[in-house]
């Protein structure tokens, strides 16, 4: 695995942007638009970039919605977005608190089963100690076995598994 670093996104990458989220719909995954926002349904790179910039803000957050920073992880040899991962800055919210936690993240398909997802989640945990956070949950749909071993080699511990989405969800909190 080559190195990669998180960056905020800018329109630098806005081509990349669209191109993976190409990928991600072509690939046909349930779960790749994880950690995310909305870039399922953004129509360009751009607009997502400023929905995903204005959550960062407690005065621009959406109502309904907790303040979150969103990354790209990039491959510095090439400069190629690997994938996206997002830090929720807390759970107070029906959905997050259940099952959603304080993180999603997605690897584009072309580069999964590399160590990239591992990699990125222990770079957003860093980013989680440095804005005070001491525990976050991490979910997983219980198919998702790839996701599981990430999480658990970052430090989650198992708490329980719930059914929702008509799916059961596992969920992991690692102390910080």
């Amino acid at each position: 695995m080559d190195e990669i670093i998180l960056v905020a996104p800018t329109m630098e990458y806005a081509d990349q942007i669209e191109a993976l989220r190409e990928e991600i719909l072509e690939a046909n995954d349930g779960d790749a638009f994880a950690g995310c926002s909305n870039l399922q349904e953004c129509v360009t790179a751009g607009k997502w970039i400023e929905e995903v910039t204005a959550m960062e803000n407690p005065e621009t957050c959406p109502e309904g919605y907790v303040t979150a920073n969103t990354y790209l992880a990039v491959r510095k040899a090439d400069n190629r977005l690997i994938g996206i991962i997002d830090l929720r800055h807390h759970i107070n919210n029906p959905v997050l608190s259940l099952w959603g936690g304080h993180m999603g993240y997605t690897i584009r398909p072309s580069e999964r089963l590399k160590g990239y997802g591992k990699e990125m989640l222990r770079q957003n945990l860093e980013k989680c100690r440095e804005r005070g956070m001491d525990k976050v949950m991490i979910t997983c749909f219980r198919w998702n076995e790839a996701s599981e071993r990430t999480i658990l080699a970052n430090g989650g511990v198992f708490e329980k598994e719930i059914f929702e989405l008509g799916e059961y969800i596992k969920r992991f909190w690692v102390t910080l």
